[in-house]
């Protein structure tokens, strides 16, 4: 009988579980993705909630890698929204996406009327100057900057308020304090404000302003802008709230600053360490009074 020898198969080692920095936990490989970008790894799941998200709140913002200590931040493929998103929201995306380039093209805008809404190409012409476009598609005529109908001596200005007409009423757009759409003033993207607070965060640029006035308040951290002048107690919140925010804003600048003044004398202590610890010739010193010390007296 021929003899039969044993065939011995190597077992691979199982692979070690990924930390996903979203869940703060360990998944196996399999459920996991990598981006292309940045080669960032993430749970699945948490990659599809996230992009779904993105997509819900971005306004069509470039969708990057969700870890914020990631060097590289690059921006996800539309391959990959759409493995991440389902076929109806990764179509949002894009949507969303194109209607924001067009907002933010200087070359382009869109047609003011309802039943059109094209895309149209602005002629160059001086800066603050009102030009004739004309719609490609229902070959509506309008200005440039007021968007209304263009005619002959045409004068407008570019902070008159709009009328958009809807199926129920017209909506006020413009600058006027109880008008219900506005430009931000930063990028000019059109914002809708139905309830809430009067501190406003633009999704396409992140510049915070106020609603009624339009004022910048990107470095006003204690709301001081509602306490005086024309938007006094327009924020919408109570007092409380308010006052409740502020103290919590203070406690963390104190904070920070106990911590800096405690750190700061032991940094002071401990720079003589470090500048000699850095320091390349002082340690080239001591070799050299160490090699002198051992060798012996060549003298006879």
């Amino acid at each position: 009988m021929p003899s039969s020898s044993p065939i011995w198969v190597e077992a691979k080692a199982p692979e070690p579980p990924i930390f996903c920095k979203l869940c703060l936990s360990e998944c196996p490989l399999a459920a996991t993705s990598r981006l292309l970008a940045c080669n960032c790894v993430f749970c699945t799941s948490c990659l599809q909630q996230y992009v779904q998200l993105a997509i819900r709140e971005g306004g069509g913002a470039p969708i990057t890698c969700p870890d914020m200590t990631c060097l590289k931040t690059g921006a996800l493929l539309d391959s990959e929204i759409g493995s991440f998103a389902p076929v109806d929201q990764a179509q949002l995306y894009q949507r969303l996406k194109f209607e924001r380039g067009v907002q933010l093209d200087p070359n382009k805008t869109w047609c003011p009327v309802v039943e059109c809404q094209a895309v149209c190409s602005l002629a160059p012409s001086a800066e603050s100057q009102p030009v004739s476009v004309a719609c490609p598609t229902c070959g509506a005529v309008f200005c440039s900057l007021c968007r209304g109908d263009w005619h002959d001596q045409h004068s407008c200005s570019e902070l008159q308020p709009l009328t958009v007409a809807s199926s129920q009423a017209s909506v006020k757009v413009g600058c006027d304090t109880d008008a219900m759409v506005k430009q931000c003033p930063m990028c000019a993207v059109f914002i809708e404000r139905d309830q809430g607070c009067a501190q406003m965060l633009c999704k396409s640029c992140k510049h915070t302003f106020c609603w009624y006035c339009l004022q910048n308040l990107d470095g006003d951290i204690f709301l001081r802008h509602y306490d005086r002048g024309p938007c006094r107690n327009k924020l919408g919140h109570s007092r409380a709230s308010v006052m409740w925010n502020r103290t919590q804003v203070v406690g963390i600048l104190v904070g920070v600053s106990i911590i800096v003044l405690v750190s700061s004398p032991l940094l002071l202590l401990a720079s003589p360490c470090i500048l000699c610890v850095v320091c390349k010739p002082c340690k080239g010193k001591k070799k050299t009074k160490k090699r002198e010390i051992n060798q012996p007296d060549s003298t006879v």
